[in-house]
């Protein structure tokens, strides 16, 4: 790591962050390189390598603040008192994801790989954030379904989680990918990101 002041440390560590979420709204994880990320800051490319050794480092360090951001979302859920608590949780729970499509296109990508070329402690700085967004997700079911026993709560973490990972392939669908579709004669059904998501938490709640 470079001399420097934590804020100027933070600040480079955050540009190249950022720069690889611009370029992954255009463009998927095998395309960009470290390279590409470099001409989207204001620094050299061998700059980079003394804040990320890899590409898959700097793609955990955004899916780290996605996390914290949905982390955020979660933590501002509150159930109104109107109506079935379990349903409107559903409903708020499916809107913070309908926010986190970039979460939601990265949990699709491979994951495995990141981890596995990634130094220990961003994987643990980021399964820090990972392990946030669960706690997260039970304290919401604590305030919305105070009456849940313990297994119910755990049962739906470990059903929900596993299910948002699938959300952006079947809501993001190529036009490339409805005509393949369509030739091959499937009745494919569109649904968005809330959609799913609400499904699937409704499911999961019993709703």
């Amino acid at each position: 790591m470079p001399k420097g002041s934590p804020e100027l440390t933070q600040a480079r560590h955050d540009e190249i962050v950022d720069a690889c979420a611009k370029l992954y709204q255009t463009m998927g994880f095998n395309e960009i390189t470290i390279k590409e990320i470099a001409n989207f800051t204001s620094f050299t490319r061998p700059s980079i390598y003394n804040y990320f050794q890899t590409k898959e480092e700097i793609f955990l360090a955004l899916f780290k603040r996605e996390y914290e951001m949905w982390t955020e979302d979660l933590d501002s859920l509150n159930p109104s008192g109107r109506g079935n608590a379990r349903l409107e949780f559903a409903d708020q729970i499916a809107h913070t994801l309908e926010l986190r499509e970039r979460l939601l296109k990265l949990l699709s990508t491979n994951l495995y790989e990141m981890e596995q070329s990634s130094r220990m402690e961003n994987l643990v700085s980021f399964k820090v954030a990972y392990g946030a967004s669960i706690d997260a997700v039970r304290n919401c079911l604590k305030r919305f379904c105070p009456d849940a026993e313990e297994q119910e709560t755990e049962d739906f973490i470990i059903s929900f989680f596993p299910l948002i990972y699938g959300i952006y392939p079947y809501a993001a669908v190529t036009e490339q990918q409805r005509q393949a579709m369509e030739k091959a004669g499937i009745d494919y059904q569109y649904m968005s990101v809330y959609d799913i998501a609400f499904l699937g938490a409704r499911k999961l709640l019993g709703v």
